[in-house]
């Protein structure tokens, strides 16, 4: 389907000049769209394999935790958790990847105070466990959260990025060359109807 507009030659050179505009936009955006998909495939396997890793050492501590209970009176168990034995300080910063911006999550101020914020004498060994694995985890559980948030925008700019590639390839080019092809044809035509005009003015000038 065509554009509606005036067939006349500047019109022609404008839609032309758009045409090669679209068209390098067009080539632009496909380059970005798979440059982006090869990158969000990459993050999406480094995701896969470091949430895998934290699901299997939340179920380890959680395993201890529940060995620990099972060995423990329940006031003792909650006292002994009451303290907290260290206070971390974050910050989100942003790193922008193909005009995403995305979240980096920095731990800027650790304060551990004791790893165990209890006494030893009447908690088990299977606490330690799940308090020194959980301990080790934060870095790994907010480096998880930064790269599925990053993973999600990716997703976002993929979809945006492919809906102006589809809009240019399937919509805006192929009307372009519709009407730049319409415009033409008048054109020629015009053309064609002058010069029999002109023709027959002069087989009458010549005849007269």
């Amino acid at each position: 389907m065509e554009l509606r507009v005036n067939p006349t030659r500047m019109e022609l050179t404008r839609l032309k000049r758009r045409l090669v505009t679209a068209k390098r936009g067009h080539k632009l955006l496909k380059d970005k769209q798979d440059e982006l998909i090869k990158k969000f495939i990459d993050m999406v396997k480094q995701n896969k394999e470091l949430r895998e890793e934290v699901e299997r050492e939340l179920a380890q501590a959680f395993k201890n935790f529940t060995m620990a209970r099972s060995q423990m009176p329940s006031k003792v168990l909650e006292e002994s958790l009451l303290i907290p034995a260290a206070t971390v300080g974050i910050n989100i910063k942003s790193q922008n990847i193909m005009s995403v911006n995305i979240p980096r999550i920095i731990i800027e101020k650790s304060e551990v105070k004791s790893l165990y914020p209890y006494g030893f004498s009447n908690t088990s060994g299977e606490l330690d466990g799940a308090i020194s694995t959980l301990a080790e985890l934060l870095p790994k559980m907010l480096k998880l959260a930064e790269m599925e948030k990053a993973c999600q925008l990716m997703a976002d700019e993929i979809e945006k990025t492919r809906r102006r590639v589809n809009a240019l390839e399937y919509v805006m080019i192929p009307q372009l060359q519709e009407t730049i092809k319409y415009i033409t044809m008048k054109l020629d035509e015009n053309e064609r109807g002058n010069r029999t005009r002109l023709m027959k003015i002069k087989e009458m000038v010549m005849k007269g």
